[in-house]
C-alpha cells in the first residue's frame, strides 16, 4: 500500500463524542469535527453506548473534518482509531451487535470483581498484570454469563470499542496489545491471550482477535466503507490503540519517567517505564512506544463531574453550554485558593486508584452562608486536583515520580484548572498545542506506512508547548492542610457512602 498524500486522519471514541481529525506530516492540525455520543444508564452505576451511534459518528464527521482541512479523500494517507479502553462489543456469527457495549466506567459486575479478587486475586495480578475492579473486561463478561447467558452463548468474535469501528471500514478483525491487557484476559508480559484467565471466567479464547502493534497496517478502507464515510477505497488503516495511551504519546511524554495528567470524563496520572509496576493500587498498560509500558492512577469522574455541576447549577433552559462553561470558569478564577474551606470529593460513581471502590458518594463538605457559585466551581476544581494527588501519591508508593508532567483533556483547556492541578500536585506542567486522543492516533497512522521512521521521530516532530505553569510556593502550606482534611473527611464517610448504597438498592 503506498501513501496517497501528505495527511493522516485519526478517530477517537470519547464517553462523550465521537472525534475525527485530519493532521498534516509536520503535525499541525488542518480539521476537525465531532459529533455527541449518548452514554445510556439503564440503572444506577450503568454506562453503556450503542455501537451504531459511533459509525453514524464517523460518517458524520469524517466530510466535515476533510472539508476544513480544504482536502479531498485522496489526500489521506492512513488513518487509525483510539477509544476508551476495553470497551466490549460482542458479534454472533452473522456479525450482529448482540447488545450495547459496556464501558469502563460501569459498575455493575462489582460483586464479580470482588469474586475474583478473592478467588483468583494474585494470580489474576501476576498474569494480567492489574487487580480484578469493575473497569475490566473480564468481569463485566462474568456478570453476563450470569445476568445475560444468552448473549455470550451467541458471541463468536469480541471487539473493542476501537476495534470494533475500526472493522467497518476494513472488514478485519484485531486488537492491540494495550487494549488485549485491558481486557484482563491477556497474559500481560508475554502479549497472548491467557486460557487461564479466561478458564477463571468460562470465556473461550477463540472468540477473542489476533494481536498486533498499535502501528500495523491491517486492511484497507473497503468501497463499500469509502461510499458510507467518505474515506477514498483503499485507503491504509492501522490498528491505533486506546484513548490514554496515544493521548500521553501525542503530549510528547515518550520517554523512561516522563508523565502526562488528563483531565477528561475520568482524571489519571501516567508515568511512562521501562515495565509495569504490578500492584493492587495502580493499573498497568503497555505504551504506544513498543518496549515500553505506562503505570496509571485514575479517578473515575473529572469533566464529568464538572458537567454535571454545569448541567444541574449553572444551565438555563435552553442556554449554551458553552457559555456556562466559560462563566463556571471565571467564577472559579475569582475565588482564592482552598475555596473558602469547601471541600468536594468527585466521587460521583465510586472510586478508582486509591480507594477501589465502587460505593464511595461524592460531597461538598464545610459548606456555609458565605459560599456562593463560584466556591463550588472552584472547589470542584480543587477537589479533582486532590484526587489526582492521592493518585500520584499511589504512583510514588510504587516507585515513580514525576518532576513535570504534560496536561491533556479537555479539562486543560482552563488556565485556572491547569494551575489548581500544578499546585496541588507540587509539579511543574507544560501543555500542548493538542491534547486530543484522535491527534495521538493520526501519529501512529504516520508511523504504520512509514511517513514517520518512528513513533518517537513523529513525536518529537509534531508536539509543541504552549503553556507552561509553575507551582505557587506560597500556596503550598494552605494545598498541604487542605489535601490532609480531604484525605481524613472521605475516609470518615466511607461507611456512610455504603450504608446510603445498601438503602438505594434496597
Amino acid at each position: 500500500m503506498i501513501a496517497r498524500g501528505d495527511w493522516l486522519v485519526g478517530v477517537d471514541i470519547g464517553a462523550g463524542s465521537l472525534k475525527t481529525m485530519a493532521v498534516r506530516r509536520d503535525g499541525r492540525v488542518g480539521g476537525s469535527a465531532s459529533v455527541d455520543i449518548a452514554t445510556h444508564t439503564p440503572r444506577a452505576g450503568w454506562s453503556e453506548q450503542h455501537p451504531k451511534d459511533w459509525w453514524d459518528a464517523l460518517c458524520a464527521t469524517v466530510p466535515r473534518a476533510l472539508s476544513e482541512a480544504g482536502i479531498g479523500a485522496d489526500a489521506v494517507a492512513a488513518i487509525a482509531f483510539s477509544a476508551g479502553a476495553h470497551t466490549p462489543v460482542l458479534e454472533d456469527a452473522s456479525g450482529n451487535v448482540l447488545r450495547p457495549a459496556i464501558l469502563w466506567s460501569d459498575q455493575r459486575s462489582a460483586d464479580e470483581a470482588r469474586e475474583l479478587e478473592s478467588d483468583h486475586g494474585d494470580e489474576i495480578l501476576a498474569l494480567g498484570c492489574n487487580r480484578a475492579v469493575p473497569t475490566w473486561t473480564q468481569p463485566q463478561l462474568l456478570w453476563l454469563a450470569r445476568h445475560e447467558p444468552d448473549v455470550l452463548a451467541r458471541t463468536r468474535r469480541l471487539y473493542v470499542a476501537k476495534d470494533w469501528l475500526r472493522s467497518r471500514l476494513t472488514g478485519t478483525w484485531e486488537t492491540d496489545h494495550t487494549e488485549a491487557v485491558g481486557t484482563l484476559l491477556c497474559d500481560g508480559r508475554r502479549a497472548r491471550w491467557s486460557e487461564r484467565l479466561c478458564a477463571m471466567i468460562g470465556f473461550d479464547p477463540s472468540r477473542l482477535p489476533p494481536i498486533v502493534r498499535p502501528s500495523s497496517v491491517v486492511g484497507e478502507v473497503t468501497r463499500t466503507a469509502a461510499s458510507a464515510t467518505g474515506f477514498a477505497a483503499g485507503t491504509p488503516v492501522v490498528c491505533g490503540s486506546s484513548d490514554t495511551s496515544v493521548e500521553v504519546y501525542g503530549a510528547g511524554a515518550i520517554a523512561p519517567g516522563e508523565a502526562a495528567v488528563k483531565l477528561a470524563t475520568a482524571a489519571t496520572v501516567s508515568i511512562v517505564g521501562r515495565e509495569p509496576r504490578v500492584h493492587r493500587s495502580v493499573i498497568n498498560y503497555p505504551f504506544a512506544v513498543p518496549g515500553l509500558w505506562y503505570t496509571i492512577g485514575a479517578t473515575n469522574s473529572c469533566a464529568s463531574a464538572h458537567r454535571w455541576l454545569r448541567d444541574r447549577f449553572f444551565m438555563a433552559s435552553g442556554g449554551d453550554g458553552a457559555e456556562a462553561f466559560a462563566e463556571m470558569d471565571r467564577l472559579a478564577s475569582t475565588v482564592p485558593a482552598g475555596a473558602g474551606g469547601l471541600l468536594f470529593h468527585p466521587y460521583l460513581n465510586g472510586e478508582r486508584t486509591p480507594h477501589w471502590d465502587p460505593l464511595l458518594r461524592a460531597d461538598f463538605v464545610g459548606m456555609t452562608f458565605r459560599h456562593e457559585r463560584g466556591h463550588f466551581v472552584r472547589a470542584l476544581y480543587e477537589g479533582i486536583a486532590y484526587s489526582l494527588r492521592d493518585v500520584l501519591e499511589a504512583l510514588r508508593g510504587q516507585g515513580l515520580d514525576a518532576g513535570k508532567a504534560r496536561i491533556i483533556g479537555g479539562g486543560a483547556r482552563s488556565a485556572t484548572w491547569r494551575q489548581i492541578v500544578c499546585d496541588v500536585l507540587g509539579i511543574a506542567i507544560e501543555m500542548p498545542r493538542v491534547t486530543d486522543a484522535s491527534f495521538g492516533a493520526a501519529l501512529i497512522a504516520g508511523v504504520g506506512i512509514g511517513m514517520h521512521a518512528s513513533e518517537v521521530d513523529a513525536a518529537r516532530a509534531s508536539v509543541e508547548i504552549v503553556a507552561r505553569h509553575e507551582p505557587d510556593a506560597s500556596l503550598r502550606p494552605r494545598y498541604e492542610a487542605m489535601y490532609g482534611i480531604y484525605r481524613d473527611s472521605a475516609a470518615a464517610t466511607a461507611g456512610i457512602s455504603h450504608r446510603l448504597a445498601a438503602i438505594d438498592r434496597s
